[in-house]
């Protein structure tokens, strides 16, 4: 028989999607049956405008906005307050905006979501956009060059002091107990993972990593490229939010001369860790991790800094300690616990207090408290058919696991690590320019890089806001994103009535 006499015709095909929605039907019934099950999240409506006016749409426009700027007006003075203890470099007598001013408009260009420093120059300074940001910020009373703010990064003394006034804003929303309901086991989440910034085939500054690529049969020495790596720490809670917390940049200068290595993740972990204790001496804090930092160094370090973690086991790691479940499960003593999640059937074992050996002659040990969940879930698959999927993960633990706390650490909290994850590809692809150094100067691009964090905790917060959670789930972010910037655009705001809305109190609740 022929291929194209194997196609399904069109009756066919309509039939086969008919039964895949039924059996999918199906399948969410008996969810719904188990009444222990998370809903699904419901896909973004497919309409036409909900506007019937011009005014109407105004009124809209004139709300949403006023809404996202309050939430901006009330926490940015938390880190201006900051920001006047930083050295201002420039000379006095030519200086014509405050730093002020500078670090709001930095923060706006990457709310606002623009890719480049000559976008931001072409569309902030047209008149309408100009007016109407004077008019939700007052203190922009007239818009500085990208340039200048350039000019500024490029000049710090020490470019942390700005990543300084984002940990204000951090510290007073955990002062004010605004993230109190997502903790796990009364510890803050924090996800740590790496991300490649830049690449380029020219070393264009003496700090980036450099690595050996295109090694072919006809070019098997292949050429050196210089890249950007950043290690990055994100508040990963489980309702989805997810919060930029700290960078640690890897720097060629930062490694191993004698033994000619560079910098690495593992060297980063240490100082980053050894920041955020610094920063947060008393905070209660649980690291998830992925299988990269499953190693004495990351363990060690983790403990000596008082941070809770867990790290994902893959197979192949730490051979001994699996050596050890398998012995141990074999005798049937690991402690066990089913449980119905969602759609899913859940398998916990656990085993506390492992033996680790990590010298030859057995006087350098860890103790480890290992936790696997092995799962089975049923989806339908291509053909319309109803078929049973299984998955495992396991984690190492800081603490011993009991019956009470391994669904809050596993499936609330660990299973989160990916949040940091998806927050890559955000930054990356929906907006924020991620992977744009937005200059050639090391000290300004990760000045850059400093600001282009504070939006999105600004967007995000705006998201899990009561007046704003049902408008970003009926628009989507990118869209309520743009749709912000295009009512900065145009003549849509009544000075009037923004300064009424404005003048009204304020108060950050998250949902």
């Amino acid at each position: 028989m022929s291929a194209e006499a194997k196609r399904p015709n069109r009756d066919e095909l309509k039939q086969l999607q008919q039964e895949k929605k039924d059996a999918e039907a199906k399948l969410r019934a008996d969810l719904e049956e188990l009444e222990s099950g998370t809903a699904s999240k419901p896909g973004l409506p497919n309409r036409t405008s909900s506007y019937s006016s011009v005014d109407e749409e105004q009124e809209d426009r004139l709300d949403k906005i006023t809404k996202q700027v309050a939430l901006m007006r009330d926490l940015l003075p938390v880190m201006l307050r900051r920001l006047s203890q930083i050295t201002d470099p420039r000379q006095p007598k030519k200086t014509k905006h405050t730093m002020a001013v500078l670090f709001i408009y930095g923060i706006l260009m990457f709310v606002f979501q623009f890719f480049s420093r000559r976008e931001v120059n072409r569309e902030m300074t047209r008149p309408q956009f100009k007016e109407n940001l004077k008019l939700l910020f007052p203190d922009l009373e007239q818009l500085p060059h990208a340039d200048t703010l350039f000019r500024l990064l490029r000049d710090l003394e020490k470019i942390e002091e700005l990543e300084e006034t984002y940990l204000e804003l951090l510290k007073h929303l955990i002062r004010k107990k605004k993230f109190q309901r997502y903790l796990i086991n009364g510890c803050y989440p924090i996800s740590i993972d790496g991300s490649q910034k830049f690449c380029s085939d020219t070393l264009w500054d003496e700090n980036p990593l450099q690595r050996t690529v295109g090694k072919t049969p006809k070019s098997p020495d292949g050429h050196q490229q210089y890249y950007v790596y950043v290690l990055e720490a994100s508040l990963c809670f489980q309702n989805g939010m997810v919060i930029p917390f700290l960078s640690e940049f890897l720097e060629y200068g930062k490694g191993d001369s004698g033994c000619n290595k560079q910098d690495c993740e593992l060297r980063a972990f240490k100082r980053l860790v050894e920041r955020i204790r610094e920063a947060f001496p008393r905070l209660r804090i649980i690291l998830f991790l992925d299988g990269l930092y499953a190693n004495r160094p990351v363990i060690d370090a983790c403990r000596a800094h008082h941070l809770q973690y867990m790290i994902v086991l893959r197979d192949k790691c730490l051979s001994t300690v699996w050596e050890e479940i398998d012995g141990l499960r074999h005798l049937g003593a690991e402690k066990r616990h089913w449980q119905q999640w969602g759609n899913r059937r859940q398998d916990f074992w656990w085993f506390n207090s492992i033996r680790y050996e990590t010298s030859q002659n057995g006087k350098e040990y860890l103790t480890l408290h290992v936790v696997g969940c092995d799962e089975t879930w049923k989806e339908v698959n291509a053909e319309a058919q109803t078929e049973t999927k299984t998955g495992r993960h396991v984690w190492l633990s800081s603490c011993p696991l009991t019956t009470s706390i391994h669904h809050e650490r596993c499936n609330l909290g660990a299973r989160h690590r990916w949040g940091i994850e998806a927050n890559f590809l955000v930054e990356k692809h929906q907006g924020y320019s991620y992977e744009h150094r937005f200059s050639s100067n090391w000290q300004a691009m990760k000045g850059y890089h400093c600001l282009m964090k504070i939006a999105p905790c600004f967007n995000v917060l705006a998201r899990f806001s009561e007046p704003l959670a049902k408008v970003f789930r009926e628009m989507g972010v990118r869209p309520f994103l743009r749709f912000l910037r295009e009512t900065c655009a145009g003549p849509w705001l009544n000075p009037l009535l923004v300064q009424q809305r404005l003048q009204q109190h304020f108060q950050l609740r998250l949902e």
